[in-house]
């Protein structure tokens, strides 16, 4: 048998221990055998290989072969400057490595916060006296003594409890204190069991004797901890894909780079030439500024996020936010506030809502309810920050709040007696001494309670309880339960001198009936509504009682048919994983009394059904699920370190509403890593063909490498990024999630940007090439030296044409299909500021003797300006052709529909 069905003395008898405690021997041997009460870490791979892997990638590995070659080539041929280009190339290579590193870095410190939660020393009954000893040293078979706030240290047995309540919050989810009780439990589940205290929980009130059956990673805590540490880190859908680029991007650039260096050798070209040929094709081919820009975009798009009290812990969940199809969210202080609130009353006269204006006219009515409501409790008054502050159970709290609403002003009673609270009995009853005699109140569960009363209190005085007034009560109680409510019975009764305590709780006076609830926060059902227009389900997954959870979940709009599917912990053991997914296609499916594998199980089968899941929590319990999901949520502000350390995104206000201000944001990042890839791209073309002219061709180099690099990392770096600092447009909401399925480098962008828009800027940049050689009499097959100063400005005028090319490019790829000029230019800042600054590095680099000299670069003339402009007009011209023409075809293909029922069978991405 499970130890929480045996008795107290068959449980001291299983784990041959005594109510005395075990002798210091005996457990100086269990915790050689047992080990110390820690959680166990979990073995990590250091900084240091995290940050070599930056360089291993595909990426850095062709980067490494160009770099090699340049050096060899200096070797070989030294005076031609490729010593200083492979200089460069190896500074591309730190700078990508140190944002790659700075973009995965996430230091892993949830099993030091898991620590932080368990107390330093604990009072244990060892050798039959009370001594205060390490946590660490505890072993099963201990006695441990628990007062009121005491953090539980490892999992114990109740063995006796005088009122104890445990918040099981951080395991379970239950936002209400429960009260421990030492009998047999019929429960199945140990969590969820009355005479059971789990390590990382605490003492609301009261105090217990426990015994210690399980510690370090045994315990339902150290189980969390082992789940959470043992998931594996996943790869988002962005990871992937500029994975993906990289190979595609590599592959291509070695490919290339290997056959025209044969075509070089086949036309005879001199070995440095043939070599400087190859790598150009290899740097012309690797977008070098890609990763330091994705990076820096995502980091922008980060700080407007927590500027909208979102705080992202890991760049990229940026992006995977905005393609989240399903979000998991919990109960307590995600979608409710925490805290316990009375919500409605039922007395003689009716049902009354909590407002302040119901409570002070029901207050003069019905005097003894409100009266009850502040003396039958348990609380303590202590002093927090110098101020008196009642401390206990919230759901006390929350009644002497509403009793102090309603009758306001002091009570004149001395309280000197009481019937504690008992689960058989399910009542609390506490005698006080009042002006006019003893008054004993009583509140328990209404079965209990109802059962004492033979009168009632009404407005007119003190009246029989009729049979039919009964049922009245009765069946209002389960109308507030099916609302989601707790509903407590009030009763009274004068209590004269001399009458048996066995005796007090006879002919008593209902007085009514009061439900509460941890109120939902106000926000919730519109920022619900909202992730239903934009395509994304919300799930329910809660500790909570089912019928709690189907009640807050209707009233926050999560639940709007009659019959919704609600699964418990016990139903989901029985369903298989196909099973599992298979409900999971029910229009409403909620998810109650989960156990943290529970969670972790649904966001699994989540997975499995190709959703990308973002998943909600603030507890121990939630961290292997946050882990597990392609996004982790956790509250910033109710949220435990744990939880914070295990998710990917903090909301700082622990508001619902702000993920879907998370998501907007993400859904912009996905579309504005398009544009700038796009734009990014696109100046490949213009690169790569002066190399193919040089060889096919046999004219001078067009463009040197070192302006090739000069393009990918200096002028377009900040036209980039104020691509991907573009804000979300005004319908991203009213749009489906991305579909993950549908590549970030797909079909259409290659064709826009290699095709078509790098098609001619590579015509702009080789006619403004011929155009200054031509002006300089240079005529086709005569040798030009690579430092002549016709040569020099030949590659700076091929240099400026593609720069200003590429000034209207970031122009036309803000928008993929809707009109250039349809989106406000002062919408995005930053783009004037990146154009000054692309437009300022170019004159720099052609007209400052510095310049000149480090990029091989002469003073252009005026005309030259003049002659490129029409080129850039032309490109103008034709994007927008191309636009209206997309536009149409989508027109006629229906593309213009609404929000398919469910987004992620009928993905539509959410471009501008």
């Amino acid at each position: 048998m499970k130890i929480h069905h045996l008795t107290v003395a068959e449980c001291l008898h299983s784990l041959d221990s005594r109510e005395e405690g075990l002798a210091s021997p005996e457990a100086a041997r269990r915790l050689h055998e047992f080990g110390p009460n820690q959680v166990s870490h979990a073995r990590q791979e250091s900084l240091v290989r995290r940050f070599l892997h930056q360089f291993t990638h595909f990426f850095a590995l062709v980067l490494w072969a160009a770099a090699a070659l340049a050096f060899v080539s200096a070797w070989q041929e030294p005076g031609q400057g490729m010593e200083t280009l492979g200089v460069a190339i190896l500074c591309v290579i730190f700078v990508n490595g140190v944002f790659s590193f700075v973009q995965e870095y996430r230091a892993e410190r949830a099993l030091a916060s898991l620590r932080r939660l368990l107390p330093a020393e604990v009072k244990v009954l060892r050798d039959s006296q009370v001594g205060l000893l390490p946590a660490s040293s505890l072993v099963p078979g201990d006695v441990l003594l628990l007062d009121e706030g005491d953090q539980v240290p490892a999992d114990a047995r109740v063995l006796e409890t005088h009122g104890a309540r445990v918040n099981n919050a951080t395991i379970t989810g239950e936002s209400v204190p429960e009260l421990r009780e030492a009998g047999p439990s019929g429960e199945e589940e140990l969590v969820h069991s009355p005479n059971v205290v789990l390590a990382g929980t605490f003492l609301t009130t009261g105090r217990l004797r426990a015994l210690v059956f399980a510690t370090g990673m045994q315990t339902e805590f150290g189980r969390i901890a082992h789940l959470t540490q043992a998931t594996p880190a996943e790869l988002s859908p962005l990871q992937r894909e500029i994975v993906r680029l990289g190979h595609i991007v590599a592959v291509l650039a070695m490919a290339l780079g290997g056959v025209f260096f044969l075509i070089g050798r086949a036309l005879g070209l001199p070995p440095w030439e043939n070599l400087l040929f190859a790598i150009g094709i290899i740097v012309a081919n690797v977008p070098e500024g890609l990763l330091p820009t994705v990076t820096l975009a995502l980091a922008m798009a980060s700080q407007r996020m927590a500027r909208r009290n979102v705080v992202v812990r890991d760049l990229v969940s940026v992006e995977t936010l905005g393609s989240a199809t399903v979000i998991c969210t919990d109960k307590t202080g995600t979608l409710t506030e925490n805290r316990m609130e009375a919500r409605a009353l039922f007395v003689a006269s009716g049902r009354h809502d909590a407002s302040p204006q119901a409570l002070v006219s029901l207050g003069a009515s019905y005097p003894r309810l409100f009266e009850g409501a502040r003396l039958c409790h348990m609380l303590q008054e202590v002093r927090r920050d110098g101020a008196p502050v009642l401390a206990g159970d919230p759901m006390e709290v929350a009644l002497v709040h509403m009793g102090a609403r309603a009758r306001p002003g002091p009570l004149e009673a001395r309280r000197e007696d009481e019937l504690p609270f008992d689960p058989e009995r399910k009542r609390l009853s506490t005698v006080h001494r009042m002006p006019e005699g003893r008054l004993l109140h009583t509140k328990g569960a209404l079965e209990s309670v109802l059962a004492l009363c033979r009168e009632v209190e009404t407005e007119q005085g003190v009246r029989p309880l009729t049979p039919e007034l009964a049922g009245r009560f009765r069946d209002e109680g389960e109308v507030l339960a099916r609302e989601g409510l707790r509903v407590l019975a009030f009763a009274y009764r004068r209590l004269p001198d001399g009458v048996s305590p066995s005796h007090w709780e006879e002919g008593l006076v209902l007085s009514g009936l009061v439900g509460l609830e941890d109120p939902f926060r106000p926000e919730v059902p519109a920022a619900i509504q909202r992730c239903r227009e934009a395509g994304i389900r919300v799930i329910l997954v809660t500790g909570d009682h089912p019928r709690t959870a189907e009640a807050v979940a209707r009233q926050v709009g999560l639940v709007r048919t009659e019959r919704p599917v609600v699964l418990t912990s016990a139903e989901l053991r029985r369903l298989s994983d196909t099973q599992l997914q298979l409900a999971l296609d029910a229009p409403e499916v909620l998810f109650a009394r989960v156990a943290p594998v529970d969670k972790r199980r649904v966001v699994m089968a989540l997975k499995r059904k190709r959703e990308v899941v973002a998943v909600t929590g603030d507890g121990v319990n939630d961290a292997p699920a946050l882990k597990e999901a392609h996004i982790g949520i956790a509250m910033g502000l109710a949220g435990t370190d744990v939880a914070r350390e295990a998710a990917d995104v903090v909301l700082a206000d622990d508001n619902f509403a702000s993920i879907v201000a998370a998501v907007e944001e993400g859904r912009a990042v996905y579309s504005n890593i398009r544009k700038f890839l796009t734009y990014i791209l696109t100046s490949n073309v213009p690169e790569i063909v002066p190399y193919l002219a040089f060889v096919l061709l046999r004219i001078p180099l067009p463009l040197s490498i070192l302006q090739i690099l000069a393009v990918d990392l200096g002028t377009d770096m900040l036209p980039a990024l104020a691509l991907g600092a573009e804000p979300p447009h005004a319908r991203v909401m009213h749009q489906p999630p991305s579909d993950f399925r549908r590549r970030l480098l797909d079909a259409p962008l290659l064709l826009r940007a290699y095709l078509f828009l790098g098609v001619m800027e590579a015509a702009a940049g080789m006619a403004a090439f011929f155009f200054v050689l031509g002006r300089g009499g240079w005529s086709y097959g005569e040798p030009l030296a690579w430092n002549a100063p016709l040569h020099l400005r030949a590659m700076a005028a091929c240099l400026g044409a593609i720069v200003v090319m590429q000034v209207m490019n970031v122009l036309l790829c803000r928008t993929e299909r809707a009109p250039t000029f349809s989106v406000r230019l002062r919408d995005n800042p930053l783009l004037f500021v990146g154009v000054a600054v692309e437009l300022l590095l170019l004159g720099f680099i052609v007209y400052t003797p510095w310049g000149n000299r480090v990029f091989a670069t002469a003073p252009l003339p005026g005309s030259l300006w003049l002659f490129v402009l029409p080129f850039a007009v032309g490109m103008l011209a034709l994007e927008e052709a191309r636009k209206a023409w997309t536009r149409r075809v989508r027109w006629r293909r229906g593309g213009r529909g609404g929000l398919p029922r469910r987004a992620v069978k009928s993905p539509v991405r959410a471009h501008a």
